[in-house]
C-alpha cells in the first residue's frame, strides 16, 4: 500500500500555526458566540448605540437612552410589511447578500454618477452593522459585515433576525427598536402600529434624524411605502410558518 508522505516537524508547526491563526482571524471577522446567542436573547445594547451614546456624553448631553426589545410576535404585522418593502423586498429570498440588488445598485450609480449613490445592503447587513461594526464606509469594514451576514443566516431562522432588527435599529434622537418608537410617536404599543404609521416608522430609517428634520420629504417616501405595501399583502402567513422563514434561508 502506497503511504501518504510523511510531514516535517517544520511543517507541521507551520500548518498548526497557521491554523491557530486562521481561526483567530475568524473569530475576530465573525463573532459566531455572539450570533448563536441571539437564537435565546436580545443583545444587551449595539455598537451604533453606544457610539451614539458616547457622542452625546462628548457634547455634554443626556445619554439616557430609550430602547425596549419585543419578540416579533408583539410586533404589528404592518410594520413588518412596510420595513420589509422599504428595506428588503427579497428578504425571505437571499442569503445575506442580495447579489441582484448589488448589480442593479452598481449599474444604476454607474449611469448616475452625479446623483447621491445608493446602497444593496440587505435587512441583514444592516443588523451586523448595527450590532457589532461601525459606520465607516471602509472596504475592510463592508468585508466583516458581508461576512457576519452570511453566518448569520447560516446560524439563525429568519424570524429571528428580523426580530432583532426592529429592535436595535435607531428610530430617532435616543430611540432604538420598534417599541420605543412607536410609543413615543403614537402612544401606543408596537404590535397596535396602524398601516399609516408602520409607513411612516418604516420611511425614516435610512436616516432617523434627518427625516425628522424634513416632515414633507418624510411623508413622501411614506407615501411610497405604503403603495408598495398594498402591492405586497401581509407577510404575517411567513411569519407564522417556520417552515417557511427557516426554508428561506
Amino acid at each position: 500500500m502506497r503511504l501518504l508522505p510523511r510531514v516535517s516537524r517544520p511543517a507541521r508547526t507551520a500548518l498548526l500555526a497557521g491554523g491557530i491563526g486562521a481561526a483567530v482571524l475568524f473569530g475576530w471577522v465573525v463573532p459566531v458566540p455572539s450570533i448563536v446567542a441571539l437564537r435565546f436573547r436580545p443583545p444587551s445594547t449595539t455598537a451604533f448605540l453606544e457610539a451614539r451614546r458616547e457622542r452625546l456624553l462628548a457634547e455634554g448631553r443626556s445619554a439616557k437612552i430609550d430602547r425596549r426589545p419585543v419578540p416579533l410576535e408583539r410586533v404589528s404585522p404592518h410594520l413588518v410589511t412596510a420595513v420589509l418593502v422599504a428595506e428588503d423586498a427579497r428578504f425571505f429570498e437571499h442569503h445575506g447578500l442580495d447579489l441582484a440588488a448589488i448589480r442593479a445598485a452598481r449599474e444604476r450609480n454607474r449611469r448616475h454618477p452625479k446623483r447621491r449613490p445608493i446602497g444593496a445592503s440587505t435587512l441583514t447587513q444592516q443588523l451586523a452593522k448595527n450590532l457589532w461594526l461601525s459606520s465607516s464606509r471602509s472596504w475592510v469594514r463592508k468585508g466583516r459585515e458581508a461576512a457576519i451576514a452570511l453566518a448569520m443566516e447560516l446560524l439563525l431562522p429568519k424570524r429571528t433576525i428580523l426580530e432583532h432588527y426592529l429592535s436595535a435599529i435607531e428610530w430617532g434622537e435616543r430611540v432604538y427598536g420598534c417599541e420605543a418608537a412607536a410609543r413615543k410617536y403614537f402612544g401606543v404599543p408596537a404590535s397596535a402600529l396602524t398601516r399609516a404609521q408602520a409607513a411612516w416608522l418604516a420611511a425614516m430609517i435610512p436616516g432617523p434624524r434627518v427625516y425628522l428634520r424634513s416632515p414633507a420629504r418624510h411623508q413622501r417616501r411614506a407615501q411610497r411605502i405604503l403603495t408598495r405595501m398594498a402591492r405586497a399583502g401581509d407577510v404575517r402567513p411567513l411569519l407564522d410558518d417556520d417552515s417557511d422563514t427557516d426554508g428561506a434561508r
